[in-house]
């Protein structure tokens, strides 16, 4: 029997390799074992980080549809919540936005690990799907050939191994090999710094609002969104690259109490924080998505800040575009898919970055320092709550119906 070393690896084949266990990897997983596409889930964590990661909880009605047609939502539908209503507090006044009745749609909130652990179930255990974690020193190669692979080392034996493929989905996310996989000149890559950061915060307290609360104030942006009835997420804007050693108990609590302070509002119910971390505001898009056979997907292909929610649920789109294309290749022969992923993809992702842009003006302009913006800010508040079309169209490019998948 030979024996295996770093330099002759031992192979396998699967139609698909992808990179990945986040949601846009193991939704795209699920999809083709529903399928009977052979496939296989390479990631670098374990399967307790992956389920745990803290990461958003917005979920856009559209992607619970499409998780629920592909059988993907037990969990979720057993435990989310659903939102219809915003409120924005600026100016010691509240203003309580109302998009459930504008638009007969709603949100879920459903935190990411929540999600993850629901797709990672499904996946392996159910579904009975291939799935590699705590792998390393992941290479792609021959992706511009109709044989590419991966190939990794095995944490288990320290084995190389190498998977022949027919494509590889790229979702290993902003700092993962996919990207970086794409040769110079061959992607064009756009980027936008908002210059701020946000103290993102998770509290043993029960929500002290029925809906996502948004502070326009002087001092700085800060969120309130509820994450289940014993805990809350909260923001704060603070300097990009903050310490959050620099926000003990007590100033996160009075920051928090004085920019969410409305007329009327309810006292905040204070509790432990189980969670702080800053996270700088930045954008960036990977266009096109696709090299050869390698194709991007979720924070892979694009990053957008959280101020819009909208992350996780550009990564579902891609996800379900990328994973019905891949069975009607492989199934069928159909290209069409494949060939119109990149641009399918950038249209929504586009759309999503310019509403994440505009609403970056409307919670941050108050504490920019420049009387200008803060003006400008101000106005698109006051429209908001005085033109049905504003707030309609708002509550449309809020909830991601603008183009539905």
């Amino acid at each position: 029997m030979a024996i295996s070393s770093v330099n002759s690896p031992s192979a396998e084949r699967r139609p698909v390799v992808i990179v990945g266990a986040g949601p846009a990897g193991l939704a795209v997983g699920n999809v083709l074992r529903a399928a009977s596409v052979g496939c296989v889930v390479l990631e670098a964590e374990s399967r307790a980080v992956v389920e745990r990661r803290p990461r958003a909880g917005v979920v856009e009605e559209w992607a619970v549809r499409a998780l629920e047609q592909r059988g993907l939502t037990e969990g979720l539908l057993a435990r989310a919540q659903r939102h219809s209503a915003c409120e924005f507090r600026f100016a010691g006044e509240r203003h309580r936005l109302e998009y459930g009745e504008l638009t007969g749609r709603h949100h879920w909130v459903y935190p990411q690990p929540l999600l993850v652990t629901d797709l990672v179930r499904e996946y392996v255990d159910v579904r009975g799907g291939d799935a590699r974690f705590e792998v390393r020193d992941v290479e792609l190669r021959g992706l511009e050939t109709d044989r590419p692979s991966v190939s990794y080392t095995c944490p288990e034996t320290g084995e190389r191994r190498l998977l022949h493929c027919d494509f590889v989905v790229g979702a290993d996310g902003a700092r993962g090999v996919s990207r970086a996989a794409v040769p110079a000149g061959r992607a064009r890559i756009a980027r936008h710094d908002y210059g701020i950061g946000w103290l993102a915060l998770l509290a043993e307290a029960p929500p002290s609002s029925d809906c996502v609360v948004f502070g326009v104030h002087p001092n700085g942006f800060a969120g309130h969104m509820a994450r289940s009835p014993e805990v809350t997420r909260y923001y704060l804007q603070c300097p990009p690259g903050d310490d959050p050693e620099n926000w003990p108990h007590d100033r996160v609590w009075s920051e928090l109490r004085l920019r969410l302070a409305a007329e009327g509002a309810p006292p905040l119910t204070e509790g432990r924080l189980v969670e702080k971390r800053v996270l700088d505001m930045h954008d960036y898009v990977v266009e096109p998505m696709t090299y050869g056979r390698l194709f991007l997907a979720g924070d892979a292909a694009h990053l957008v800040a959280p101020i819009a929610a909208k992350g996780m649920n550009l990564a579902l789109h891609d996800a379900f575009l990328l994973a019905d294309a891949l069975v009607a290749y492989l199934d069928g022969g159909d290209r069409t898919g494949l060939d119109g992923y990149s641009v399918a993809c950038l249209r929504r992702v586009w759309d999503y970055q310019e509403f994440s842009q505009w609403l970056s003006e409307v919670y941050h302009g108050a504490a920019a320092g420049d009387p200008f913006r803060a003006g400008t800010a101000s106005a698109r508040l006051r429209r908001l709550f005085t033109s049905p079309v504003a707030a309609a169209a708002f509550a449309e490019q809020y909830l991601g119906t603008a183009e539905r998948y």
